[in-house]
């Protein structure tokens, strides 16, 4: 089990780092023909509606109501009875989600009031968003079914196809971009908002052979009223606020920054890309790889590898964390030039986004603790908690965005939303020991440790060889990326021979 742990969170690492690079490419194709101009922000606003319905609905609440329940029918029941389960809610799920596209569609303009409220007389911004969202909203249903296959296939062992599918979102969007811009450069924005519609599709049909395959691709059945659906919404309803809180910090970011200066939602977003980097190559493919296991572990009452298992996901996070969060924050506008500073992005537009950058990254850690922290209740069906939580965090996000959106304009945004995520964290680490369900082994204090002294020479490395950022904003792209490449590879070989010098070996990083 400890080497099949470590191969699959190797194995969602992996897959998730072509997503992002691909994820990345997306963006730059993006920034490159919008800019950071309204056309940007009016496509954002259109794009992060359905895809905050996906985390909430799919990857968030869904999920983690969805496999330990269903961990339980394939512990305790027959194949005929987890059969049944995954056809009964199978559609009971495109059923509501049907409905809710439809009525998305119907009632965009409502929708982009609600999130876009800036948009209002606006009448060129507020058509093209309304538009927009009437293509980009039936993804939600597309893709929340997407999640529901990955789910079935993660919780028998299969992890590489579901990391695989958003691979084709971002080809989807790249292939939209380059085919319609030379053509008609106009229609860009509606061309890449078709592109995140035919990538449902793509997403959802990627999945159905390997069910297929596994015996478990069944007709879908309403089953409203059964035991086993009825169990996963009793979880899934607290659970849509705890596991997307940060989402949820996010959509409301971009509601404030529709008020202010144009640029002020690309900024973000692109801020909130590089963010989501390393928090989805190893945060969530942390949680994802112990949700199954740790639900497995809970069912048959083995509290001992329940506790090494979250002891090993929580080490996993802070090994990668820390240095994640030291190396963006230092190199914050050299990466936002690098990545992002080509066509209509300029160089003010680079400068703005590496303070909101940096102010997401205070609460980087927290963002990737949450992650593993709530597959520790709802591992357990425990989704009261986290949503209790969820609420207070919510409250501080508010009351530091009215705080700090004034004085520091888009940055502050992205500050409240990081000391949202700080308080998050602390507060399920927090319930975790109160409840007994976490208990740190003998091994943290050496841990930590051994991380100090390894990311205190990654600080010494790129203090000593990153350039002026003068040079950064005078060079050239190619000159750029060969400086960039030199500061990432040269601080992981740095990085790496520190924990080495430290005394960390292979079979640390292994779960006992």
């Amino acid at each position: 089990m400890s080497k099949q742990l470590l191969k699959s969170g190797i194995l969602v690492s992996a897959m998730t780092f072509l997503s992002r690079i691909l994820g990345l490419i997306r963006d730059i194709v993006m920034t490159y023909v919008l800019g950071a101009e309204w056309a940007a922000d009016v496509f954002l606003v259109a794009q992060k509606i359905p895809n905050f319905l996906r985390r909430l609905f799919a990857e968030g609440a869904f999920s983690q109501a969805f496999i330990p329940v269903l961990a339980e029918y394939q512990s305790n029941k027959s194949l005929q009875q987890v059969r049944m389960l995954i056809a009964e809610t199978a559609g009971t799920l495109a059923a509501i989600l049907t409905a809710v596209a439809i009525i998305g569609v119907i009632g965009s303009p409502v929708l982009v009031s609600l999130f876009g409220p800036g948009f209002i007389g606006k009448e060129a911004q507020f058509d093209l968003a309304s538009l927009m969202l009437k293509i980009t909203f039936p993804y939600i249903l597309f893709i929340s079914l997407t999640a529901f296959c990955g789910s079935i296939l993660n919780s028998i062992g299969k992890f590489g196809i579901p990391a695989f599918t958003p691979v084709l979102l971002n080809l989807s969007i790249i292939s939209a971009a380059i085919l319609v811009t030379p053509a008609a450069p106009d229609e860009t924005a509606i061309a890449l908002a078709w592109g995140v519609f035919a990538a449902g599709i793509l997403q959802l049909l990627l999945q159905l052979p390997f069910l297929w395959r596994e015996g478990l691709l069944v007709k879908p059945k309403w089953g409203w009223r059964s035991a086993g659906v009825q169990q996963i919404l009793n979880l899934m309803g607290p659970a849509l606020f705890g596991v997307s809180v940060g989402q949820i910090n996010l959509l409301l970011d971009t509601v404030l920054a529709s008020f202010l200066e144009t640029g002020s939602i690309a900024w973000l977003y692109v801020s909130d890309r590089m963010l989501e980097f390393p928090l989805g190559m190893f945060a969530i493919a942390i949680s994802t790889v112990i949700l199954p296991s740790l639900s497995r572990q809970h069912s048959s009452d083995n509290r001992e590898a329940f506790n090494q298992t979250f002891n090993w996901g929580l080490r996993l996070v802070f090994l990668i964390g820390l240095p994640a969060t030291i190396g963006l924050f230092l190199m914050a506008e050299p990466i936002i030039l690098t990545v992002f500073q080509h066509g209509k992005f300029e160089l003010s537009d680079a400068f703005k986004a590496s303070l909101s950058l940096k102010a997401y990254i205070i609460g980087l850690l927290g963002f990737m603790l949450i992650k593993v922290l709530a597959t520790g209740f709802f591992s357990r069906q425990d989704t009261k908690t986290p949503v209790k939580i969820a609420i207070i965090a919510m409250a501080v996000n508010m009351v530091f965005n009215l705080i700090l959106f004034y004085p520091l304009k888009h940055t502050g945004l992205a500050l409240a939303t990081a000391i949202s995520a700080i308080v998050n964290a602390s507060l399920l680490f927090y319930n975790l020991r109160k409840i007994g369900v976490f208990q740190p082994d003998g091994r943290w204090r050496i841990w930590f440790v051994r991380l100090i002294l390894a990311n205190l020479a990654l600080v010494i490395f790129v203090w000593y060889f990153m350039a002026p950022i003068q040079s950064w904003q005078e060079w050239g792209a190619s000159q750029r990326t060969l400086q960039m490449l030199f500061l990432v590879i040269g601080s992981i070989f740095v990085y790496a021979i520190g924990l080495i010098a430290s005394g960390v070996r292979l079979r640390d990083l292994r779960h006992r």
